[in-house]
């Protein structure tokens, strides 16, 4: 579960207009990848690493964060932490890009639904935090849900399983080091970038050859990458400093909910029966968890009033 960040004081700036940016950006995502359809996902997640670095380190610039980044860099427990983030995030952007690109989006809106839920259990199981009873039913609505799928749906299981352990992981790892979001993601590109430049070599030498410098569109498409995949991170980033957690953890949802509709219309993919039965249950399962998130955060401020007066 992602630890909550500060709460913001009466003075600071809304963050409501951050994350609703970030959040649109990562559930619209799907159709900017109708753009690099061409481009195998394997050689596409390495554009984006390479892509994604030089962004990171401009908004690094320009936040003034290289002492932080410097710091990050010359601690080894860090280093490790990040070197195992960073295969968390590259196995997740490739499944998820993969999943895409295959019309598997009702698989990968699933995941990101379920993540939430499963950040809660592995803060439970990992790192001894205490859940609510609500939590708990949550919790298990959601493993109902996955059982679901198990039975009717077994062969796009693994996709938002993958998806949301990965991501989960991710945040577990992540939480665990004393790094912000911005400079902890231009570490995990640095690590990467070795790869992911093997990555580009090989399609190169490739019969079919590298999808990159062949057509001008294309080539522009696979850079835009960096942007799509470093500015909603900022963007997140600001919210999280300025937004209470409850609010926060009931917009996340707005992402899954827009790749899902997208799944609908656009891409046009076939929602089976045990599909829908899944996302019913998930959809009371994520009611059930943010009605108790507000209702904590509520009980929460009404006792700091209570210690003020």
């Amino acid at each position: 579960m992602q630890s909550a960040p500060p709460s913001p004081s009466p003075d600071t700036p809304s963050g409501l207009p951050a994350a609703l940016g970030a959040y649109f950006i990562w559930g619209f995502l799907p159709l900017y990848l109708l753009l690099v359809t061409s481009v195998p996902p394997f050689e596409f997640v390495g554009w984006r690493i390479i892509w994604t670095l030089p962004f990171c380190l401009l908004i690094v610039a320009l936040r003034k964060q290289f002492p932080a980044l410097r710091a990050a860099l010359s601690n080894p427990r860090t280093m490790l932490a990040l070197l195992a983030s960073a295969v968390l995030i590259a196995v997740n952007w490739f499944v998820y890009i993969w999943a895409i690109m295959e019309n598997q989006v009702y698989a990968a809106s699933l995941g990101y639904y379920l993540n939430p839920l499963l950040n809660v259990l592995l803060g439970t199981l990992l790192l001894g935090e205490k859940l609510s009873k609500w939590q708990w039913l949550a919790v298990a609505i959601a493993l109902a849900a996955v059982a679901l799928l198990s039975a009717g749906a077994l062969t796009t299981l693994w996709i938002s399983l993958t998806l949301a352990f990965s991501f989960g992981l991710y945040g577990i790892v992540r939480k665990q080091v004393d790094v912000g979001s911005l400079p902890g993601l231009t570490i995990e590109s640095l690590i990467l970038l070795l790869p992911a430049c093997g990555i580009a070599w090989y399609y190169a030498g490739s019969p079919a050859g590298t999808s990159f410098g062949q057509d001008w569109f294309l080539s522009l498409a696979i850079i835009f990458s960096g942007v799509v995949t470093a500015v909603p991170l900022l963007l997140f980033a600001i919210a999280a400093r300025r937004m209470n957690y409850s609010t926060l953890g009931f917009i996340q949802y707005l992402a899954p909910t827009i790749v899902f509709l997208l799944g609908l219309t656009v891409f046009g993919e076939q929602l089976r029966p045990v599909q829908l039965g899944s996302f019913i249950l998930i959809w009371i399962a994520v009611a059930i968890f943010v009605a108790d998130l507000w209702a904590s955060s509520r009980r929460a401020k009404a006792a700091k009033s209570i210690a003020a007066a």
